[in-house]
């Protein structure tokens, strides 16, 4: 079983609308509310492929019974834990045409709720027992507020301790904490990397991670595909061409495809093409947590490793 960690999870809005007038009235095509969060979307790419998932994090109030109502509709199975705040929303504004051909998307994310000590102590407890039945856990996304940035890297140190590899898929503070909790893979942007190790090339910062503790370190490129620095060296998989559509969920797609691997224990090139292709299939798809099944077995016939 694969265990995903979603801490701040979501009641993810999609708005597909033709063609945004940021300065008007927009009517929009069509409307899609599911349970989302980060961990969330990747349980929701590995069951499409067949694999056993849970979900836990926290959530509460109105907006977390709605999150987890979803979840059972959805036959995801879950174990979140109650905090007494309310969950949070998210929305995405998805153009789905424009007159050059491209398509654009925009993202708001509220902050979510403030977490008390006791209520992490619970959802700890709670997730060391689950540890016991799985073969990988994946924590990723943001911290809600109350809980320290170091809960990551504390997270991935139990992990450790009970003999489950972790992927971690943070941003600031928390991606700069991970690899103290020794994770077998961290997974930023590039953007991300540059903010947690300022300076120097993307391999150059990944380097810096592994030599803070991280396994292995994989960052995202977008269109210019992926790089993974790792024990058995440094790969890179280039895409074939660019998917244009909503990037929203593209990452956790292709954290779906690096979790996958590890269960299987599949050499890097394997892991690599497979994550990138499922990353650029997510984009395709207007919701996160979807991937489009054709464009996912056309770019994974040409991406090239090197």
């Amino acid at each position: 079983m694969i265990l995903t960690v979603t801490l701040n999870a979501a009641l993810d809005v999609t708005y597909q609308v033709p063609d945004v007038d940021w300065d008007g009235v927009n009517r929009v095509s069509a409307v899609h509310r599911r349970a989302g969060g980060k961990g969330v979307n990747v349980a929701r790419v590995l069951q499409a492929l067949g694999q056993e998932v849970l979900v836990t994090g926290l959530a509460g109030g109105p907006t977390g019974q709605a999150i987890e109502a979803d979840l059972r509709a959805a036959g995801l199975p879950s174990a979140l834990v109650e905090v007494a705040a309310d969950a949070r929303t998210t929305l995405v504004v998805s153009e789905t045409s424009n007159d050059d051909g491209t398509r654009r998307a925009a993202l708001f994310n509220e902050p979510g709720p403030e977490v008390t000590e006791q209520e992490l102590r619970n959802f700890t407890k709670k997730y060391e027992a689950l540890l016991a039945q799985a073969q990988v856990v994946v924590l990723s996304g943001s911290l809600p507020r109350g809980l320290p940035s170091d809960t990551y890297a504390t997270l991935a140190a139990i992990a450790a301790e009970h003999r489950v590899p972790a992927i971690v898929d943070a941003d600031g503070e928390p991606l700069r904490h991970a690899p103290r909790g020794r994770p077998a893979i961290v997974k930023p942007n590039a953007d991300e990397l540059a903010r947690a190790v300022p300076g120097g090339t993307p391999a150059e910062g990944a380097e810096r991670l592994r030599a803070q503790g991280a396994g292995s370190v994989v960052v995202s490129l977008g269109a210019e595909g992926l790089l993974a620095v790792t024990p058995e060296g440094t790969f890179r998989a280039r895409m074939p061409y660019r998917v244009d559509g909503n990037p929203t969920g593209a990452g956790d797609s292709l954290v779906a495809g690096l979790a996958l691997g590890l269960v299987e224990s599949a050499a890097w090139p394997d892991r690599l093409r497979r994550a990138a292709a499922l990353g650029a299939a997510a984009v395709a798809a207007p919701v996160a947590g979807d991937f489009d099944r054709d464009v996912y077995a056309d770019t994974h016939a040409q991406i090239v490793i090197t």
